[in-house]
């Protein structure tokens, strides 16, 4: 099975790590005190409070070894070299719909680090795919739920 490598800035990076460390250095303890009161409570086969405990134990180190292994296989992108004549990831690619003439700026970003609220689109998102390797005054389609939309590239940045 082949590791699904994740790029990612250093802020992205060290984000992922702070949620890891909080995971296993808060979250882990609140939940092993939980089970250890509800193992004081007697009988833990009719224990519905260690049953909970148990099956948020379960989560929890499933959610640690996802993001152990996300941050194993992360490669830090350096930003100095991103080039702006053609959209890759960490571009910041303002786009025009053809038809509403409205117009939209999105910083391209791994899976992890998306965030749309905050203009991070995902480079796995139908939007940034049409729009990898494009240039400036580029047009595109984008297949969506919807159906086709078009948009124009207007600038490429960092």
């Amino acid at each position: 099975m082949t590791k699904k490598v994740s790029y990612v800035t250093k802020e992205g990076l060290k984000k992922l790590q702070d949620e890891l460390d909080n995971l296993q250095n808060v979250e882990r303890p609140k939940i092993s005190k939980a089970i250890g009161e509800a193992i004081e409570k007697g009988d833990i086969s009719e224990n519905a409070e260690y049953d909970a405990a148990k099956d948020a134990q379960g989560l929890l180190e499933a959610k640690i070894a996802q993001l152990q292994d996300v941050i194993s296989n992360c490669r830090i992108i350096d930003e100095s070299q991103i080039d702006t004549s053609k959209v890759q990831i960490l571009n910041k690619v303002t786009i025009k719909n053809i038809k509403t003439k409205a117009t939209m700026t999105y910083t391209l970003v791994s899976e992890s680090e998306a965030d749309f609220k905050a203009g991070k689109l995902s480079i796995t998102t139908p939007i940034a795919k049409a729009l990898i390797g494009k240039k400036l005054g580029d047009k595109v389609e984008v297949q969506v739920p919807a159906g086709t939309m078009e948009f124009e590239i207007m600038d490429i940045s960092i």
